[in-house]
């Protein structure tokens, strides 16, 4: 277990109700009513240990980890060779074709295979262990990278537009159309191939970063594609099909770059899905002797996500068992929230009569207290 916390930490002031209305005795009593129910969930658990057994131990975590980590780099590497070999062809049928069109598609796509370095070196240096300075490690390292993309799609969508309006300005004929539609079709498809992958693999191990690359990816075929449809405008007779498709195309990426921006964006300011946040407060009042929940934070660092909550127990429990309640709330966390790494978890006790043990940090501004609702 990692970081679990038990003594009275900066707390939450509790209200007069809190105090009148769930003393010791409606907690025994709370307690006794869940005590067959507890026993049931806690047979079912030990069965699903003993067919699929795990650990929680913080090794046991750092391997997960460093398996996204690879799973990533794998991503990376493949998706660049597939982005590779499509410059390669675009860049053949250039040589043959003179497209002035294809050349400036193919240079894109080689420029853009590039933002798998970044990537790939904030993938690496996320396996790097936790220190003094940075104790949180370095999975923020992604996000830093996601910021490159991001800028990476901004600047296509500048490029795209220029080129559209430079070719509306200066129509110029294109010549070897078939194999300008071959090259631009093959850029379409090699982009798609990689956009999905990278979006999957991304979505998967919980990396914003190679979503966005993704995205960023989708927007290169589109590119490519209005190099084919531009050459199918042109052997139609329209020396303007080029330009105006391209603008269309700078309109798509446009709103492409908005989606990874948003990704992005949220990831910096620590936003998570509010579906996981109901989640993980579910899993803390299924656990047996908790009989209310505080806050619940989140965050992502990389693509891992790391929590810390707040549960109410019982008064009348000793440390010991107060610790094991810790436990077990940091061991349903982890059970039930994906990509979930550690949690940190503070108990805090129902108040009875007398003194709120809070009361030293009422003057500190209000804080959100636990709730004794269950549901």
């Amino acid at each position: 277990m990692e970081g679990n916390e038990h003594a009275h930490a900066p707390g939450h002031p509790h209200s007069p109700d809190h105090r009148q209305g769930h003393g010791h005795t409606h907690v025994e009593d709370e307690h006794r009513h869940r005590s067959a129910g507890a026993r049931l969930k806690r047979l079912r658990h030990g069965l699903a240990h003993a067919v699929a057994p795990h650990s929680h131990e913080a090794a046991d975590k750092v391997d997960t980890a460093m398996e996204s980590s690879r799973e990533g780099m794998r991503t990376l590497w493949i998706s660049l060779a597939v982005l590779g070999a499509t410059t390669a062809v675009q860049a053949l049928i250039v040589t043959l074709s003179g497209s002035v069109a294809l050349l400036g598609d193919t240079i894109h796509n080689a420029t853009d295979a590039l933002t798998a370095v970044p990537l790939g070196m904030a993938f690496l240096l996320g396996r790097r262990a936790a220190n003094r300075r940075y104790t949180y490690g370095y999975g923020r390292a992604e996000d830093l990278a996601g910021i490159l993309v991001v800028a990476a799609i901004a600047a296509s969508a500048v490029l795209a537009a220029w080129v559209a309006f430079d070719r509306l300005l200066d129509p110029r004929d294109i010549t070897h159309l078939w194999a300008v539609s071959a090259a631009g079709l093959t850029g379409f498809v090699g982009n798609e191939w990689v956009a999905r992958y990278r979006i999957r693999t991304g979505r998967k191990i919980g990396s914003a970063a190679l979503v966005a690359d993704g995205l960023h990816a989708r927007t290169d075929g589109f590119t490519s594609l209005a190099v084919l449809l531009g050459s199918g405008g042109a052997a139609l007779g329209w020396q303007t099909a080029d330009p105006v498709v391209g603008l269309f195309i700078t309109a798509a990426i446009l709103f492409v770059l908005k989606d990874a921006a948003r990704e992005v964006y949220r990831r910096l300011m620590d936003s998570v899905d509010p579906v996981l946040v109901a989640t993980a407060e579910g899993a803390l009042r299924s656990v047996d002797g908790v009989i209310g929940i505080g806050p619940v934070r989140m965050r992502w660092i990389g693509h891992a996500l790391r929590a810390e909550a707040d549960i109410v127990v019982p008064a009348h429990l000793t440390v010991v068992q107060a610790h094991e309640l810790a436990v077990a709330a940091e061991h349903a966390l982890i059970h039930t929230v994906p990509r979930l790494t550690a949690a940190t978890i503070h108990t805090d006790h129902a108040a009875s009569a007398g003194a709120d043990p809070h009361t030293a940090l009422a003057h500190h501004g209000d804080r959100p207290g636990p709730t004794l609702a269950l549901e």
